[in-house]
């Protein structure tokens, strides 16, 4: 697909996977995102439609969608059809296939996965052609859903997370002055018992594709179950159309809630929300219970939804509350927020179960399975008061692995298996090391990851009104993406890259971000004497490395300008 029929009709015959020029169809879906996010602004409904119209229907868009849910994490689970896109040939054929007319959509498989509290969570696993219409449609919901969404919801939205959560959790609660009572929200299966009619009125997209998707039923033990309510846990729009529902109660609040109390005191009511876990905040008890939980309750029964009366409670700040993980307390009129007590169990259970399980491996081994859920875990908590947390769960870690290294040895003693499994660095007197091979065959070292390794930092909030898809907002993004990868990795070289690219991959002129991944890429291959300098390298998307690669049959490339050049 050249740079012409990037933006061309979806009946376009494309040449090849590899032969699309993905700059071309990401600035095309682009422009028109940002179409569609200045109609909305402008109240321009007609308008929209017929953005989203248009979006849908191309070519370039078709690209991108397949593109996405053939390099996510589940682009090797399949559907009931068993099919999976994994070849360049099956990709360039879904983007030809991917039509609205005759489109019909199978039933999700039905699986299902742990929930905290010992019960399970179903999920609907739709199958991939079905991924691909979702994730094609959207493309052209998504700008919409952002452009009115509340500003203080945080899950499931592009450049947001739980750290904007908990950070507006902490300006809201830190101040001496700030609201005392905390309404906990959870809904009673939010994803299961949504309105279908509720969403068909006020849903702004096609309304034969999202019906086909809702009463697209499930297969289970070789029978179809009907969906009448509900989204399904594990589609590629499901959050999204989530997300919509819920939007509206921080305006509702607003309306309906005076600023001021009948005793003229600050009613100081916020809410602030995480996919279907929320919380509000009130300066009195009384407020919560009889204005603020009616209003939400009414709210919820509008759209199919209804409150949990066992975890939806009233709180007071110097009693505390859990919310995402984190306990949020006062202590005396002070304000810390740390990893709950339950999340630190859960996490020392799921560290305690990979070792039970590699009773008999080799110590780099295990240590290999232990530093990702470590490091993830800490990394997720090291924007609060977590370092003393930290300091406990490595001990905790410690003990455990100090009884793995007994047992495996019963007749040898303390010292012995000290230095063979504890020995002294440079750092610390006790490092759990052992020793790995690598890609390249070569036998290294390889040490625990530490908790209290991690660095304490103060998350910057989001502004709240910041919309990725409208241009005026770009500048701001673009700030806070590079301040977060120079935080986030200590590879001097990586970070050199990224910011020389202005962060942006040089194949696609799309963003490199964690989420996406990326490959460092030699200019020049080293088996032809290329270096490790940093003029030989460049940081590209997987799939566009992968790309140039199927394009080079040269002893030494042409270079990265010049096969965009050529693209």
């Amino acid at each position: 697909m050249t740079a012409e029929q990037a933006g061309a009709a979806s009946h376009e015959i494309v040449a090849g996977w590899h032969d699309i020029d993905w700059r071309t169809a990401h600035q095309n879906v682009r422009r028109l995102q940002s179409r569609i996010v200045k109609a909305t602004q402008e109240g321009k409904w007609n308008k929209v439609k017929a953005l989203q119209h248009l979006l849908t229907h191309s070519l370039s868009a078709k690209a991108v969608a397949v593109k996405r849910v053939t390099e996510n994490q589940g682009s090797v689970t399949p559907g009931v059809d068993k099919i999976i896109w994994d070849t360049p040939k099956k990709k360039a054929e879904a983007i030809a296939a991917l039509r609205q007319r005759g489109y019909h959509p199978q039933p999700l498989r039905r699986i299902y996965i742990p929930k905290s509290n010992g019960k399970m969570r179903p999920l609907g696993i739709p199958c991939m052609s079905c991924r691909a219409m979702q994730a094609l449609y959207l493309l052209a919901l998504d700008p919409v859903a952002e452009t009115i969404a509340d500003p203080h919801s945080y899950g499931f939205r592009p450049k947001r997370s739980g750290a904007d959560a908990m950070a507006k959790c902490f300006g809201l609660f830190v101040r001496k002055s700030a609201p005392a009572w905390i309404l906990e929200g959870d809904i009673k299966g939010c994803f299961d018992a949504i309105s279908h009619e509720w969403l068909f009125a006020h849903i702004p997209m096609d309304k034969t594709m999202l019906k086909k998707w809702l009463k697209a039923g499930y297969m289970e033990q070789h029978t179809l179950y009907p969906t009448e309510e509900g989204t399904p846990q594990g589609g590629i729009i499901s959050a999204v159309l989530a997300n919509m529902t819920l939007d509206g109660l921080e305006r509702a609040l607003r309306k309906a809630i005076r600023p001021t109390t009948r005793k003229g005191k600050k009613a100081q009511v916020h809410l602030i929300r995480y996919a279907d876990d929320f919380l509000i905040s009130g300066s009195t008890k009384d407020l919560l219970e009889q204005e603020v939980k009616p209003l939400v309750e009414a709210f919820m029964k509008e759209r199919g939804l209804t409150l949990s009366p066992e975890k939806t409670v009233i709180t007071h700040i110097d009693e505390g509350f859990d919310f995402l993980g984190q306990n949020v307390r006062k202590y005396s009129g002070t304000l810390l927020i740390k990893p709950s007590s339950k999340n630190v169990k859960s996490f020392l259970e799921k560290v305690r179960t990979i070792v039970k399980k590699n009773k008999q491996a080799k110590t780099g081994n295990l240590i290999r399975q232990l530093n990702p859920v470590i490091r993830g875990w800490a990394m997720y908590h090291r924007h609060q008061a977590s370092k003393e947390t930290f300091t406990k769960v490595d001990h905790a870690i410690f003990l455990l692995l100090w009884s793995w290294a007994k047992r495996r040895h019963p007749n040898k003693g303390k010292r012995w298996i000290k230095e063979k499994y504890f020995p002294t660095t440079e750092t610390r007197k006790w490092m759990f090391t052992g020793e790995i091979v690598d890609k390249k065959g070569e036998t290294r070292e390889i040490r625990l990851y530490q908790a209290a390794m991690v660095h304490i930092q103060r998350h910057t909030l989001i502004k709240g009104e910041a919309n990725p898809y409208d241009p005026r907002w770009e500048e701001y993004f673009d700030q806070r993406l590079g301040e977060k990868w120079m935080r986030s990795t200590n590879r001097k070289k990586l970070r050199a890259l990224w910011w020389y690219q202005d962060g942006k991959c040089p194949v696609c002129d799309q963003k490199i971000t964690k989420e996406t991944g990326w490959n460092i890429h030699h200019i020049t291959y080293r088996v032809y004497g290329g270096t490790d300098t940093l003029a030989n390298l460049s940081l590209l998307h997987p799939n566009c490395h992968r790309q140039l690669h199927s394009r080079d049959g040269k002893e030494t490339e042409p270079g990265i300008e010049k096969c965009l050049e050529e693209a």
